[in-house]
């Protein structure tokens, strides 16, 4: 069946006269059990019934189900957001004594977390150029190394990682691969297809596409990984989604695959006017031909998304304020994916010591890619246009 249509219908129980058409929002906390259903969730099943909305919801599972359906999966497993989500796999996956690989560049909430968190559970983490399949080959510790994790393209300057590539490195490692596919979207990139083990989705960004609800889900490639996601993760730690965040999401979808459509259009854009635009250093879009990976962007994203960033040749604190003070369509906010189109700034200093723990040659090779800062643009779906125009009459 074609992405657009399961997208509308997969995970929804058959067609029956007088069943909605759309889905329910089940706000039922407890449902009906028998005595064999048992109590902890030490028993739970793979696919457990309703019992409690910890352990699952019809709402949700409809939402579970169509993401597993999209990318390919066995199953997922929805959270509350995508850091509950990243959280979930890297507790559920690693021990203590374990190692894990990370992109170097990445979103911010999980380079945090695995910089200062992991490590009080004597987990070990090794932050890699992971776009260079050779370093991950080197930093790989046999026998130690569990999990490389990857973002692709990487949050904010647009890096991309080969998953095949990685994949085969990954398992001939005895590790495991995910990938965070936020930007990318199950319509630009299904990881799974390329021998991931896990896509990682903050559904909060493009899912969601209208800003309004939070949500995260971890897909996964074999079914017997669920079990110990959904009874560890999700049960114990508690990072429950809501059956209405959830119906929120299961809308998004409907539409994902034509909003994308029109981030991309208006991306391309965007990104051809500030190419040109004498103020403006680099533009970071894995659809320019002029991206350093153009060719693997080519080879394993079917939509190049609506996410760009771009630098500036001077005085970049103080053109963010003036954006901030001139944009009238962009609204100078944080996040991504929505219908409507953001801009913010993130200095490089600010990141490289808050979030992104490089060593030397890494800083510079963010400093090489951020200058002192980038302006991370969410394109939207507004006229592509009016939104040159707005950026135009704030640029000067």
């Amino acid at each position: 069946m074609h992405f657009d249509t399961l997208a509308l219908h997969s995970g929804e129980p058959p067609h029956k006269a007088g069943q909605p058409v759309s889905p329910s929002i089940v706000t039922a906390t407890s449902f009906f059990a028998t005595p064999d259903t048992g109590f902890s969730a030490t028993d739970l099943a793979a696919a457990p019934d309703p019992f409690y909305t910890r352990w699952g919801n019809p709402t949700v599972t409809i939402l579970e189900q169509r993401l597993a359906s999209l990318e390919g999966g066995a199953g997922s497993v929805a959270f509350a957001s995508g850091m509950a989500a990243a959280a979930a796999l890297f507790l559920t996956r690693l021990r203590s004594g374990d190692h894990l690989i990370l992109s170097d560049i990445c979103y911010a909430g999980i380079a945090e977390f695995a910089a200062g968190t992991l490590p009080k559970f004597g987990i070990a983490v090794s932050a890699v150029d992971t776009s260079q399949s050779g370093a991950v080959q080197a930093a790989i510790r046999p026998g130690i190394t569990k999990l490389i994790h990857i973002e692709t393209p990487a949050n904010p300057v647009l890096k991309l990682s080969d998953i095949e590539a990685l994949a085969v490195i990954a398992h001939e490692g005895g590790a495991e691969l995910s990938v965070d596919s936020t930007i990318a979207t199950p319509v630009a990139t299904r990881p799974l297809m390329h021998g991931a083990d896990y896509v990682l989705h903050s559904l909060t960004k493009y899912i969601c596409g209208h800003g309004d609800a939070l949500g995260g889900a971890l897909v996964a490639r074999h079914a017997d990984r669920l079990v110990d996601l959904r009874k560890e993760a999700l049960i114990h730690h508690g990072g429950v989604i809501s059956p209405f965040s959830a119906w929120l999401l299961l809308r998004g979808l409907e539409t994902l695959s034509l909003r994308m459509r029109v981030h991309e259009e208006n991306a391309r854009e965007v990104a051809h006017f500030l190419n040109k635009h004498p103020a403006v250093g680099v533009v970071h879009w894995p659809g320019l031909s002029s991206h350093p990976q153009a060719a693997l962007a080519n080879k394993q994203m079917r939509n190049f998304s609506g996410l760009l960033s771009f630098t500036t040749k001077h005085e970049s604190r103080k053109l963010a304020r003036r954006l901030a003070e001139r944009l009238s369509i962009f609204s100078y906010a944080v996040s991504i994916g929505k219908t409507k189109s953001l801009l913010y700034y993130i200095p490089t200093e600010d990141i490289l010591r808050t979030s992104f723990r490089l060593n030397a040659a890494g800083t510079q090779a963010y400093r090489n890619l951020a200058s002192d800062g980038v302006f991370r643009v969410s394109v939207g779906l507004e006229n592509s246009g009016d939104l040159i125009q707005d950026l135009a009459q704030a640029l000067g």
